[in-house]
C-alpha cells in the first residue's frame, strides 16, 4: 500500500477538521440554552482565528463568499438537513 500523495493528504485532513469543527459547533448549539453559543460568534471567531494565523482580508472573504454561494447546490434549497 502507498502512502496517499500530498495533496490527497491535504484534503483529507481539511475534510477531518471540517467535520470535527462541525460537530463542536452542534454540540454548542445543543447545549442547555443558558450555556450555548451563537453560530455567528462561532464563525465571526473563526474569522479573526484565520486572520491571525495571517490569511489576508481577501482570502477570507473569498472563502466566505465562496462557500455561500455554493450553498444551495449543496442543500438542494432545503433549509434544513432532515
Amino acid at each position: 500500500m502507498t502512502d496517499p500523495d500530498p495533496a490527497a493528504a491535504a484534503q483529507l485532513k481539511a475534510v477531518g477538521a471540517a467535520d470535527a469543527f462541525a460537530q463542536c459547533c452542534a454540540e454548542l448549539r445543543d447545549a442547555a440554552p443558558d450555556a450555548n453559543v451563537e453560530l455567528d460568534d462561532i464563525i465571526n471567531t473563526l474569522m479573526t482565528e484565520l486572520w491571525d494565523r495571517c490569511f489576508t482580508q481577501t482570502e477570507i472573504r473569498k472563502a466566505f463568499e465562496g462557500a455561500v454561494s455554493d450553498m444551495n447546490r449543496y442543500a438542494a434549497g432545503e433549509e434544513r438537513r432532515r
